[in-house]
């Protein structure tokens, strides 16, 4: 037993020095061979300000937008925002046919408003004996969004304007819809990116006898009707597999990549407004916000070592650990599961929440202590029984907390409100590690005191005397 206290003492250290160098507020981020990841806070719209855009469909009147095309766009919205790594987008339908979009903290807006805001729509069009210059705009027989002056299109299809000169009408051989993956790659040679992407069944025998068929011809790939790769057809390709090949930056390639994986939308919208926001907590709030729940730690903490003594000593160590370990897991993540937690104001509350969930179990398991040595019990009996008996009353409160967390998870997930989405976030992380701290930890560092033989005397453990009965 002693040996088994001993082996999860230092592994309760080592878990509080890795926590303690995650949290170090100039931590240089991991880079582990193959493995490079950055370590900082991630702050929320409320606190560090972000960009604000108003999208707008476009080419068809609002009246005739459907809801369920404007519920489908903004999902793939959501969806490429989410691929470019932006920390807690807010995403909301703003009347018929708009759409609001926060980024807090993006660094480029333009490249973030082009990928959202473009269409998404690829074609590969036969181009014929035609080789078309890269950024050429040109007309397709495929989904119009894109007005050519003088040529009017199809009632049904929605259309964006634009001041491209003329060009002729390309068949569109395959869109698309037809694509199952895409990635960036590098050319080993020259470490330029290009777009490497696999075709679902249809896609590949449509792909195959187009390219079988048309040996030393162009097949223009194009962008929104915009053409950004035109390679020569020098065999059939029948894999079901290819590469997009341009003059493509890194930022560009993933641009496309993003838009690639989450389908075109269903309505073309454009970007009627965007400007940059400030936070809308000023600085001096949120450390007003910050100091004010240190204090309560602090009041929590001394009523712990006040009222409960050596246990009481004990939990307020494996708060700090606690509280170390939640914030570690913010900046760092749970590999596999999510990348970081995003700090907002409603995240904050609910990591003091949580402060107050782990106080509550080990004021739990000390009263029931306390219990067992008025009754008589030695130290050793009092504490494992004190343990054991708190158990079900732990586990059933922080079960309730965690279906509750569940649920406004999914609230925030469904309605996109990703605040309550985020304090359900901090909450959930709390609870459980709480349940670690206040079970694991304090029981180690209680039964570590016992293997000591530091005090027998009860006055330590918050009673005068045993019970006369």
């Amino acid at each position: 037993m002693r040996e088994r206290n001993y082996l999860m003492l230092v592994g309760i250290i080592f878990l509080a020095l890795i926590a303690g160098w995650i949290v170090l507020p100039d931590n240089p981020g991991l880079r582990l061979g193959p493995i490079v990841k950055e370590i900082k806070v991630h702050e929320g719209l409320d606190l560090q300000g972000g960009l604000q855009v108003l999208l707008q469909v476009v080419g068809i009147d609002c009246n005739a937008v459907t809801n369920d095309s404007m519920d489908a766009a903004k999902a793939i919205v959501e969806n490429r925002i989410n691929g470019l790594g932006v920390t807690e987008p807010l995403i909301q339908r703003s009347g018929a046919c708009r759409l609001v979009v926060q980024l807090p903290g993006i660094n480029n807006p333009d490249d973030a408003i082009r990928t959202f805001g473009g269409t998404g729509l690829l074609e590969f069009i036969d181009a014929g004996n035609t080789p078309l210059t890269e950024g050429t705009v040109v007309q397709t027989t495929g989904y119009s969004t894109v007005i050519v002056p003088g040529v009017n299109a199809p009632a049904t299809s929605p259309v964006v304007p634009t001041t491209e000169p003329i060009t002729p009408t390309y068949r569109t051989v395959m869109t698309g819809r037809e694509l199952k993956t895409a990635s960036v790659a590098f050319q080993q040679t020259t470490n330029q990116p290009f777009i490497q992407f696999s075709l679902s069944d249809d896609g590949a025998k449509i792909f195959g006898d187009y390219t079988a068929k048309n040996i030393n011809k162009y097949l223009a790939i194009t962008m929104d009707k915009r053409v950004i790769s035109s390679p020569v057809i020098r065999s059939a390709i029948t894999g079901g597999s290819g590469i997009i090949e341009g003059q493509f930056t890194l930022e560009e390639a993933n641009r496309l990549v993003v838009q690639l994986k989450y389908g075109a939308l269903p309505v073309p919208l454009q970007v009627v407004q965007s400007s940059a926001v400030g936070p809308t907590l000023g600085r001096d709030s949120v450390n007003r916000s910050l100091t004010a729940g240190a204090i309560g730690l602090i009041i929590v903490m001394l009523f712990m070592l006040l009222y409960y003594r050596l246990p009481g000593l004990l939990a307020d160590v494996a708060l700090i650990i606690y509280a170390l370990i939640v914030f570690a897991i913010y900046k760092f993540g749970i590999p596999g599961i999510i990348d970081y937690v995003t700090l907002t104001l409603p995240g904050i509350a609910g990591f003091i929440l949580s402060v107050g969930m782990a106080v509550d179990a080990n004021v739990l398991i000390f009263e029931r202590m306390k219990e067992e040595l008025r009754a008589g019990r030695t130290l050793q009996m009092a504490i494992e029984t004190g343990f054991q008996r708190a158990w079900s009353s732990i586990r059933d409160s922080n079960a309730s907390t965690l279906i509750t967390c569940a649920i406004l998870l999914w609230y925030g997930a469904s309605f996109g409100a990703s605040i309550v989405a985020g304090f359900a976030l901090t909450l959930a992380i709390g609870v459980l590690v709480s349940l670690f701290t206040a079970v694991t930890v304090t029981r180690t560092f209680l039964r570590l005191t016992m293997d000591m033989n530091v005090t027998e005397n009860l006055w330590w453990f918050g009673i005068s005397k045993p019970s006369s009965k």
